[in-house]
């Protein structure tokens, strides 16, 4: 058997270094491909003539850069990403008509009246103490607004328990960095959202995949590797999953949240999309408060353009995470969450998140009525489709295929963890475009991909 030996180009930088610059440009190079086992640590080093630490040292630099995955027992893999941009967001300006169906845009025309919120907010007895320092935790009656905000969620908290963080991402940041450090372990879902792989990647924090099914995160495959690895926290989209919408249940909750008493796991709990789905079962966090971190973030359901999220969290993380806020931003902008906690309070933010929903339902039943005889999953006020491909795609050549029509998605590896083989998939956001005559204009197109395939 021919044990796989890249080649190391001499220099002065160190051994390990060069390692992972070849093995990175093999990567690029196609010799080595998206889920391949790479040989063992000493396999290696014995090809390459050099000491197992320097191998050890390689891998770990080359997976510290999104290139391999590691997993103990099992071996050192290419990640499926590996040669797959899982950015959200393209830098460069998008092509003249191209019609937006991967990004995630939550119905701006529907958010509340900015000037009408500004009018009100000036009428106040002292306004200018918005635009002054504020406690890195949030003001008082903000907090308040967040516990008011995620009783929405299913999850009874005081304002004592609540962090106010600039966004959902930006809550995240401070998840990772106040209570994880470089080098440390997250179990997190097969498939999951993209923007914690880029930041546990900026972070040097490794994510481990589980696998999943119809529901959502397989309890046993987590207890498995717990066991196996040191994983110290898992992260969590139960209510509506991105990218699949799949929804944990009460039993499987409650069974994660024992999993983490007994692996002593910090749960992060991130539902952007779950009041999109009315009726899902209350948190995981509900169930395990002293070892659980929520994120409720306004972006999906109010807006955006305020980058408010309200974090609730045990005692023993408060001091961390509020030092996490200080060392980013200071505080979120006291003005933009005094418009949010206003439109909470009033019911704004409710009539809002309602509007939204109705407006996702049209959508949602304009796709159901396209895309008959193509396997989807979604939910009716949903914001997005898992669509399955057919036989012989992968997401990556779909996602091409659709761009070369003028349509953007997202294929399921933006979304892949470590080596995770993904299914023939891509995610196909409902609200992306600005009418729902473009949204069926860019389903008929999809379509047409899929049809051509098929014939």
């Amino acid at each position: 058997m021919t044990i796989y030996s890249p080649y190391m180009a001499g220099g002065e930088e160190p051994l390990y270094k060069s390692l992972a610059d070849a093995l990175e440009q093999d990567i690029q190079n196609g010799i080595l491909l998206p889920g391949q086992r790479l040989p063992t640590h000493r396999d290696m080093a014995d090809a390459l003539g050099v000491n197992v630490s320097t191998v050890t040292r390689g891998y770990g630099e080359a997976e510290k850069r999104g290139l391999l995955s590691g997993t103990v027992g099992r071996g050192t893999f290419v990640s499926t990403d590996a040669v797959t941009s899982t950015s959200m967001v393209s830098f460069e300006p998008s092509a003249p008509g191209m019609l937006e169906m991967g990004l995630i845009s939550p119905f701006h025309h529907l958010d509340p009246d900015i000037s009408e919120g500004f009018r009100r907010l000036v009428r106040r007895k002292n306004p200018d103490i918005f635009m002054q320092y504020s406690d890195p935790r949030g003001m008082l009656e903000h907090r308040q607004a967040g516990a008011e905000w995620t009783a929405r969620y299913g999850l009874k908290a005081s304002a004592e328990d609540v962090i106010v963080c600039a966004g959902a991402q930006h809550a995240l940041t401070c998840c990772l960095s106040g209570l994880f450090r470089p080098g440390d372990k997250i179990a997190t879902d097969a498939m999951t959202y993209p923007g914690l792989k880029t930041l546990a990647a900026m972070l040097g924090i490794r994510l481990v995949p589980i696998a999943m099914d119809g529901e959502g995160m397989v309890p046993d495959a987590l207890d498995t590797a717990c066991r196996r690895d040191r994983i110290k926290g898992v992260y969590l989209m139960p209510g509506v999953h991105n990218p699949t919408t799949a929804t944990l249940q009460d039993g499987r909750r409650d069974m994660v949240a024992r999993l983490a008493d007994v692996h002593d796991l910090i749960i992060i709990e991130d539902d952007a999309y779950d009041l999109t789905a009315p009726g899902t079962p209350e948190p995981v966090g509900s169930r395990a408060r002293h070892r659980s971190v929520f994120i409720a973030g306004l972006s999906k359901s109010l807006a955006a353009g305020l980058r408010v999220a309200f974090v609730v969290a045990p005692k023993p993380y408060l001091k961390p995470l509020a030092q996490a806020v200080l060392n980013t931003i200071w505080m979120a902008p006291p003005l933009n969450v005094e418009l949010a906690a206003m439109w909470i309070g009033d019911g704004t933010a409710d009539r809002v998140v309602e509007a939204k929903r109705k407006e996702a339902s049209v959508r949602y039943m304009a796709a159901c009525d396209l895309l008959e005889g193509i396997r989807f999953r979604g939910r009716a006020g949903g914001f997005f489709l898992w669509m399955e491909l057919p036989a012989g795609w992968t997401g990556t050549f779909f996602e091409q295929a659709a761009r070369e029509q003028g349509v953007n998605v997202f294929g399921a590896e933006k979304f892949a963890v470590g080596e995770t083989a993904p299914l023939p998939a891509a995610r196909v956001s409902l609200t992306g475009t600005d009418s729902i005559e473009e949204l069926r204009r860019g389903l008929r197109i999809l379509l047409g991909i899929l049809k051509d395939k098929r014939a």
